[in-house]
C-alpha cells in the first residue's frame, strides 16, 4: 500500500444535504482538498444506504415499496448459481469486472463518477482519495428475506451479499488507486450498534468478525486502506482487533465509551494505524449551533490526554489521527452540514498549526 500519514488532515463521512452532484464535490474539495471523497445524496432514493449496494444481488423483489430478498422465488436457484459463477469468473480473472454486476453505476452512485471526472481535472493529485460502502453487518442486517427475517440469518444469501459488498468495494479502490495517491475506503457500519444487543443475540462475534475480514481483504488486494466507521456506540474491540486501517468513530458523543478498550486501543496504534476522530457533532442541531471552533480544539486536546494516560505519547496521536465530522450530514440542514464541514477544515488547521505537521 502506498504511505499514507494522518498528520490531523481533515476527512469526510459519506453523504450531503444537496441534491447536485456536481454542488456537493465542490463543496467538499472547498473544504477537504487533501483528501476529496465521492459524495452520497440520500434525497435520492436510490442512494440511500441499502440501495445503493443493493443491485446485483440474487432474488431482488419489491412489494409495496419494500425492496427484499425472494429466496422462495422460483427463480431464485438460478439466480443465485449464475451469481456464482459471474464471481468465480471475475475473481480467476476470465471475466472484466467492469463489465460485471460487482460495479457501482451512475443510477445509484453519481457521486462516484462526478468524482472521478472532477479530480481528474486537479492540477495536482490530492494527498489522499476516499470512497464508501455500506458495511456487510450493516447491510445484512437490514435487508430482509421474503418473511421479513434479516438476511444475515441466511448464510447463503449471507455470503452472496458479503461477496457483492467486498468486489464492489474493491473496484472502487481500483478505480481510484488511477490518481496514484492513496485510496482509502471506509465500510459505513451504523448497525453495529446493535450487535450483542436482543435483536441480533444469536449472531456470533466469528460471524462478523469473518465479515469484515472478507471486505477488508478485497481493499488490501487493490493496495487501499479499509476504514470502519460507526457513528454511535459498539463492541470496539470487534473492530479495533480487525485487519481495519482506520477505525473512525464519534469521539464528540461517544469517547467514553470508546475509551472502555485501553488495550485495544494501544495495540492499534502500536501497529502504525490510524484513528478518524469524529469529533465535529453532527447527531443534534443544538450541539452543531453551540460549538465553535475553540471549543472543539479544547475538546480533542482534552480526549488526547485521556488516551496520553494509557502512555500512547501525544505525537503518535497526532500523526495517526484524522479529523473528522462525527457522521454524514446527509439529513442535516444545509446551512448546519456547511457549519459542519468549515468546522472539520478549520479544526484541521488549528491543529496542523499547533503540532507544526
Amino acid at each position: 500500500m502506498k504511505k499514507f500519514q494522518a498528520n490531523l488532515l481533515p476527512l469526510l463521512i459519506g453523504s450531503l444535504p444537496v441534491d447536485d452532484h456536481s454542488e456537493a464535490i465542490e463543496l467538499v474539495l472547498e473544504c477537504t482538498p487533501q483528501i476529496p471523497l465521492w459524495v452520497q445524496l440520500p434525497v435520492h432514493k436510490e442512494e440511500r444506504m441499502i440501495d445503493q449496494f443493493m443491485p446485483g444481488m440474487p432474488g431482488i423483489a419489491s412489494l409495496k415499496d419494500k425492496t427484499f430478498i425472494n429466496s422462495a422465488g422460483d427463480n431464485f436457484e438460478t439466480e443465485l448459481l449464475q451469481f456464482y459463477e459471474e464471481y468465480m469468473a471475475v475473481t480467476d480473472g476470465a471475466a472484466d469486472r467492469d463489465k460485471s454486476r460487482f460495479v457501482l453505476d451512475e443510477t445509484v452512485a453519481g457521486g462516484f463518477f462526478t468524482f472521478m471526472e472532477r479530480v481528474k481535472r486537479l492540477s495536482e493529485p490530492p494527498v489522499a482519495v476516499k470512497g464508501q460502502s455500506t458495511g456487510p453487518f450493516t447491510f445484512c442486517a437490514s435487508v430482509n428475506d421474503e418473511n421479513g427475517m434479516a438476511i444475515f440469518y441466511n448464510e447463503q444469501i449471507r455470503d452472496a451479499a458479503v461477496k457483492l459488498i467486498a468486489q464492489k468495494a474493491g473496484w472502487q479502490a481500483k478505480k481510484m488507486a488511477e490518481f496514484g495517491c492513496p485510496v482509502i475506503l471506509f465500510f459505513d457500519e451504523p448497525g453495529l450498534t446493535g450487535f450483542g444487543s436482543s435483536a441480533f443475540i444469536s449472531i456470533t462475534r466469528e460471524e462478523v468478525a469473518a465479515c469484515f475480514e472478507e471486505v477488508i481483504e478485497a481493499v488490501h488486494a487493490e493496495g487501499g486502506f479499509a476504514g470502519v466507521h460507526v457513528c454511535a456506540n459498539a463492541d470496539w474491540s470487534l473492530i479495533l482487533e480487525s485487519a481495519a486501517d482506520i477505525v473512525s468513530f464519534d469521539a464528540y458523543s461517544f469517547f467514553e465509551k470508546f475509551l472502555l478498550y485501553p488495550e485495544q486501543i494501544k495495540n492499534f496504534l502500536a501497529s502504525g494505524r490510524i484513528l478518524a476522530w469524529g469529533i465535529i457533532p453532527t447527531l443534534r442541531a443544538e450541539d452543531i449551533e453551540k460549538e465553535n471552533v475553540d471549543s472543539i480544539v479544547a475538546n480533542w486536546d482534552e480526549k488526547v490526554s485521556q488516551l496520553e494516560k494509557l502512555g500512547i505519547s501525544r505525537a503518535k496521536i497526532v500523526t495517526q489521527s484524522l479529523i473528522t465530522p462525527s457522521c454524514g450530514t446527509g439529513s442535516l440542514s444545509l446551512e448546519h452540514a456547511k457549519k459542519v464541514l468549515r468546522m472539520t477544515k478549520e479544526v484541521s488547521d488549528i491543529l496542523k498549526e499547533k503540532y507544526k505537521i
